[in-house]
């Protein structure tokens, strides 16, 4: 049941709703196509942008805190939620399965599950997008180290094998950012280039 809430809530896509009310665009037309906030921020700019980033993190917050509220603080009922909060975000059911990537959510997610190591793997995150702003590279290192973080803190087995699942999910969905910074193509922060 939780799962499906979280699904649910996490298919509400703030970047396509904001972008139709506040600018009259639908943004999986504009820049990457990809409905989140980085392409928000380089398509509408940054004040849209960071309404897009805040509700999508609540996303995950609101739906492991459903998922706490019905089961009792489950650990493997609330990573489930979350787990199916990111992927309503990427394949949303009201807006034909197209979505964003699903970053915003997962740091929703992974800091309501685990608030440590999500934050040690967050701070190293910043610190990259900081030095060479690319927000690929940060989003990636951020769902990569936050399960290895909590592996070493000790955290439940079957958390940590469904955070690899959303890093592994994450990769997938950059795939083609991957590729272009294999190229040397991908884009910086604030650059406003497809």
């Amino acid at each position: 049941m939780s799962s499906i809430v979280a699904y649910l809530l996490g298919s509400v896509s703030s970047s396509y709703l904001l972008g139709r009310t506040l600018a009259g665009v639908d943004i999986r037309n504009h820049g990457s196509g990809n409905a989140g906030a980085t392409n928000t921020l380089r398509i509408l700019g940054w004040r849209i942008a960071v309404f897009v980033l805040f509700i999508d993190i609540l996303k995950g917050v609101f739906a492991i805190a459903f998922a706490h509220l019905i089961t009792g603080g489950n650990e493997v009922a609330l990573a489930f939620a979350g787990f199916f909060a990111i992927v309503g975000h990427n394949w949303p059911v009201y807006f034909g399965f197209r979505g964003g990537k699903g970053v915003a959510t997962t740091i929703g997610v992974l800091l309501t599950l685990y608030a440590a190591p999500a934050l040690y793997a967050g701070l190293i995150a910043i610190a990259l997008l900081l030095l060479f702003r690319y927000v690929s590279v940060a989003s990636l290192t951020f769902v990569a180290l936050t399960p290895i973080f909590q592996w070493i803190m000790h955290g439940n087995a079957a958390v940590i094998l469904i955070s690899f699942a959303i890093a592994i999910m994450t990769f997938i969905r950059h795939r083609t950012n991957i590729a272009r910074l294999r190229s040397g193509q991908e884009h910086r922060l604030f650059s406003r280039t497809s």
